[in-house]
């Protein structure tokens, strides 16, 4: 069979992780990345062996070209997407698919079944297995839902970004960038969320940013759950995510792929990952996501994280921001 001809725009540090995922992966071929900085491109283009440009449009219009990754600025999503889309290719895009819901939507009308979005934490083994659960009603109704995720970034982290930390280009803070992936997985758990009252605010770096670096909120679901979420980028250091869910029959607790569940007065170790290193508490499952989707390029289907499946998390924090921005509760 041959191989899925894949190229890549943005080289920063996302990108390492879609290239090393590639690289271990037999049924695709690196043909190019992109970045405006030529040097960067360069970089990965010597390190993942193929050929680099500065000119992502250049994509646009060759047939050696299947798959593209888009793994750059948040703004720069939906422009991208579209055009990419409308030339024919499958795109997969890093979250959020876009800075705005606005955008988000146009983008699902171009897709036809060629867009797909990363959410890899959905394939944790504890968020699979929180999943099933829910679906075989095995501990029972679930009854509420708390999220937690404390992480660090300095300034340097927005200054020497260019993009970070500002509206126009980021879309938000630490909501739009670092809790997406989480309160994600709260709506892959409860469903559709049909309100939000929520807060925002830029406590320790007000000085550097105009995004907020702590948010949290409540959220109220269709099926009448509440579930409350805290989330800050001013904590010491990275914490690995936390997320409780309370059954009628057991307690879950997962923090990032480890899974405890509390049953009848003991609780037992359901599922852990063996990851390490700086970027473990991100999720460790971008190769099984990225496999995953090859597979259904291969078979010529769209993916289960399209942009329909990454819309309700976008409308969700974007009610947030509106929440606070009004003082009251938002409806979805």
């Amino acid at each position: 069979m041959a191989k899925i001809r894949v190229a890549l725009i943005g080289c920063g540090g996302i990108s390492k992780v879609h290239l090393e995922a590639l690289s271990h992966m037999e049924n695709v071929q690196l043909v190019s990345v992109a970045d405006i900085r030529a040097d960067r491109a360069k970089a990965r283009a010597e390190q993942y062996g193929c050929a680099y440009t500065t000119d992502w449009q250049e994509y646009l219009s060759r047939d050696d070209i299947d798959v593209v990754h888009i793994c750059t600025p948040h703004y720069l999503h939906a422009p991208m997407a579209i055009a990419l889309l409308d030339s024919g290719k499958r795109v997969l895009t890093e979250k959020p698919m876009a800075s705005e819901v606005a955008d988000a939507e146009e983008m699902i009308r171009h897709a036809d079944g060629r867009l797909a979005v990363v959410f890899q934490n959905r394939y944790n083994e504890a968020s699979q297995y929180i999943r099933q659960a829910i679906e075989d009603g095995r501990y029972g109704k679930l009854l509420s839902m708390r999220a937690a995720v404390n992480w660090h970034r300095t300034p340097e982290y927005y200054t020497e970004s260019g993009w970070r930390g500002f509206y126009k280009t980021e879309g938000g803070g630490v909501l739009i960038n670092q809790a997406i992936h989480t309160l994600d997985l709260m709506l892959y758990f409860a469903g559709k969320p049909a309100s939000v009252r929520g807060h925002v605010s830029t406590d320790l770096l007000y000085d550097t940013i105009e995004v907020e670096d702590t948010a949290c909120g409540l959220i109220r679901f269709e099926s009448g759950l509440l579930a409350n979420f805290y989330c800050t980028t001013t904590f010491g250091i990275d914490r690995p995510v936390e997320l409780e869910l309370v059954f009628e029959r057991a307690v879950l607790k997962t923090d990032a792929e480890t899974l405890h569940v509390t049953q009848n007065g003991s609780t037992q170790l359901v599922c852990t990952s063996a990851a390490s290193g700086e970027k473990a508490y991100w999720g460790t499952t971008h190769e099984v996501l990225l496999r995953d989707f090859y597979r259904s390029v291969e078979e010529g289907r769209p993916f289960w994280i399209d942009g329909e499946s990454a819309l309700p998390v976008l409308k969700l924090l974007k009610g947030v921001y509106e929440s606070s921005r009004v003082g009251a509760e938002v409806q979805l």
